[in-house]
């Protein structure tokens, strides 16, 4: 019997693939690449929370070198430490691939400082929470206390409260001998106008609807040394 030359080439062409596996989906192609898990947040050990930094190497009257440590956090490549002048709201950023940075700051002067964690091959970070510290300096007994940070209403926060407004806020000094605070309320950018003195940490102030607030608490302890906190706004819906 004579064969059909196209019946011919299919059953040919039908072994060729069974024979290299081209009928197969055994091969889907590389395995994916591995997922980089996210770094962990370090703690903070030193400058410790609210407390003065009377450790380090002087540089001279205005300077000092001091050796920022932190726990070793998983799966972290480098550590960015974020450290804020709280007189000058200036922000330094230091990296290290270990777990403590040696940083030159002024003396006689408040921080701020986090940790900022990541790894390679992922954008994912994690912060650490933020301590803050006075940096020691020559002849001060009494330092001024930390600049107060806003509670309530929260920084940029909208509201539908108008009439009475309660403002809330924090504040800490490392001689831990506040007495009062002043507090600068208005529609202005930069408020002046003070409603009133207290001793609590907060104080309730009179808003009217469609209107922005901003608001700064001036901290004031024993011995007549002062800070200035960063203005804080808020909307009234």
């Amino acid at each position: 019997m004579r064969l059909n030359p196209f019946y011919t080439l299919i059953a040919i062409a039908a072994f060729a693939l069974s024979a290299c596996g081209g009928g197969s989906n055994s091969d889907d192609g590389p395995d994916p690449t591995p997922e980089v898990p996210a770094p962990g947040a370090a703690t903070l050990v030193f400058p410790d929370n609210n407390t003065e930094c009377n450790e380090g190497v002087v540089l001279s009257e205005t300077q000092s070198t001091v050796t920022f440590e932190w726990t070793a956090s998983e799966n972290t490549d480098t550590y960015e430490i974020n450290l804020r002048n709280l007189n000058t709201n200036n922000i330094a950023r230091t990296n290290s691939p270990i777990n403590e940075a040696a940083i030159t700051i002024l003396r006689g002067t408040p921080y701020e400082w986090f940790v900022v964690s990541s790894a390679n091959g992922t954008n994912v970070t994690s912060s650490s929470p933020t301590y803050r510290f006075f940096n020691q300096g020559p002849g001060i007994e009494n330092y001024a206390p930390f600049p107060a940070e806003a509670v309530s209403p929260s920084r940029g926060a909208t509201i539908n409260n108008a009439g009475t407004v309660t403002l809330e806020w924090t504040a800490s000094d490392v001689d831990n001998d506040i007495v009062s605070y002043d507090i600068l309320f208005g529609t202005e950018s930069t408020p002046t106008t003070s409603i009133g003195t207290v001793s609590e940490t907060t104080l309730d102030a009179s808003a009217m609807a469609g209107q922005v607030y901003f608001w700064r608490v001036i901290t004031i302890d024993s011995e007549n040394n002062s800070s200035q906190s960063e203005i804080f706004e808020f909307n009234v819906r």
